[in-house]
């Protein structure tokens, strides 16, 4: 499991994280706060606090996997 810390300022964020997570192939989730969403659902996404950083988490050992959301780092 690999965790870093994203933003999504906008919509179209928004839109290009999703294109980017739904490639791949193991699961990637969401943290603000106590919520935890899907991070391949849009309207999980949304439902959470976008004006705080959020804690991305990848179910995959490699390190090389968080590179491909370098783009959203906070």
């Amino acid at each position: 499991m690999k965790e870093m810390m994203i933003k999504l300022e906008t919509i179209k964020d928004v839109q290009t994280f999703v294109s980017v997570v739904e490639k791949c192939p193991f699961s990637v989730d969401l943290s603000s706060g106590r919520y935890t969403v899907d991070a391949k659902s849009i309207m999980g996404i949304f439902s959470l606090d976008l004006m705080k950083p959020i804690k991305l988490i990848a179910y995959h050992d490699d390190s090389e996997v968080l590179k491909q959301f370098e783009p959203f780092k906070a």
